[in-house]
C-alpha cells in the first residue's frame, strides 16, 4: 500500500503544479476565465495531493514512523526536518492560499478576481516550488517514480 501512495503522491504533484502554475499565468495575463479554469485543475491536484500526504504521513510511510517516533532526533537532522516539518508546512500554506485565493476570486467583483488569483496563487505556487523535494537536493527525490 505504501508504494501505491507514494506513486500517486509522485505523479499527482504535477497536476497540482502544472494547475498552479496555470491559475497564475493566465491570471498574470489578464484571462480570468482560464485562470478559472486552470485554480479547479489546482484544487482537484492539491486536495488529492492532501488526502494522500495525509495518509502517507499519519498511516502508511515507515520512514515517518520512525521520525515521529524520534522527533526530537530528527529535528537535528536537515533532511529529516525536511519530512516531517519544512515539506508539510510549505504544502499545507500553499493548500490554504489556494482554497482562500479562490474563494475570494470567486466572490470578488470582476475587477478585483484577477488580483486575488494571481497573489494568492503566485505565492502558493512559489511554496509548492520550494516545498517539493526536487533531484539534486540532498532530500530530493526523482521527478517520476515508477
Amino acid at each position: 500500500m505504501y508504494s501505491i501512495v507514494l506513486l500517486l503522491h509522485s505523479w499527482i504533484r504535477w497536476i497540482a503544479l502544472v494547475g498552479a502554475v496555470g491559475t497564475t499565468l493566465a491570471a498574470l495575463m489578464q484571462r480570468e476565465r482560464t485562470a478559472e479554469g486552470w485554480s479547479l485543475v489546482a484544487m482537484i491536484g492539491l486536495d488529492l495531493q492532501l488526502l494522500l500526504g495525509v495518509l502517507l504521513y499519519f498511516v502508511v510511510s515507515p520512514n515517518m514512523a520512525e521520525i515521529r517516533a524520534h522527533f526530537g532526533e530528527a529535528m537535528q537532522n536537515g533532511q529529516l526536518r525536511f519530512w516531517a516539518v519544512e515539506h508539510v508546512t510549505a504544502m499545507l500554506v500553499a493548500i490554504v492560499l489556494a482554497h482562500v485565493g479562490r474563494a475570494m476570486a470567486r466572490n470578488a467583483p470582476p475587477e478585483k478576481k484577477r488580483a486575488r488569483l494571481l497573489v494568492t496563487f503566485g505565492i502558493a505556487t512559489l511554496l509548492l516550488f520550494v516545498g517539493m523535494p526536487w533531484p539534486g537536493m540532498r532530500y530530493g527525490r526523482p521527478l517520476f517514480r515508477f
